[in-house]
């Protein structure tokens, strides 16, 4: 006699229901993705989530983050937000779904030329407007040390200049 496996999905059309505890699996994940959000400067929430639908083999919901996870909506919310502008998380196409799934993006050249992207052009180009302040406030430092701050705003533009160049070489090197 053949044993036959029939899953929930197949009777119901619809998918069994997840845990509502994580795994030590996924609270491993979820740890390390934790640790590089934080490193990078990002919020923890950001890491859990990411970490989350990284090592899960299904699509998430917001109400299944939110609930694995045991933060809030809004944070949540927030965070999916964040991670769908760099390219890190994408939205399922679930034709059976009454809500949005997630799933993450594992393409290392993805992930980093999002957050370059997202992250550090911004700060590039705001940081063009702080250098011209920071030269006309120089000109105003004591007569003392005047020439110590000139040469700190020059090399201040100097490194600026470098990776304002480097940025667009690196998104080329990492590709689309």
């Amino acid at each position: 006699m053949t044993h036959m496996t029939i899953n929930a999905t197949e009777i119901t059309g619809s998918r069994p229901p997840l845990p509502s505890a994580m795994t030590p699996l996924e609270v491993e994940a979820v740890d390390l993705f934790v640790g590089l959000a934080q490193v990078v400067g990002l919020p923890k929430s950001i890491g859990q989530i990411y970490g989350l639908l990284y090592i899960s083999h299904l699509p998430l919901s917001l109400d299944d983050i939110v609930e694995r996870l045991d933060i809030s909506k809004g944070s949540a919310s927030q965070g999916l937000k964040f991670l769908r502008s760099t390219g890190a998380v994408r939205l399922c196409d679930d034709h059976d779904s009454r809500c949005d799934r997630y799933e993450a993006e594992v393409g290392l050249r993805a992930l980093a030329t999002g957050f370059l992207k997202e992250q550090i052009e911004p700060h590039l180009e705001s940081g063009e407007d702080r250098l011209a302040r920071l030269r006309r406030l120089a000109s105003t430092a004591p007569a003392a040390g005047r020439a110590h701050v000139a040469q700190r705003v020059k090399q201040l533009e100097n490194w600026h200049r470098r990776a304002a160049g480097m940025l667009p070489l690196l998104i080329r090197f990492l590709g689309k």
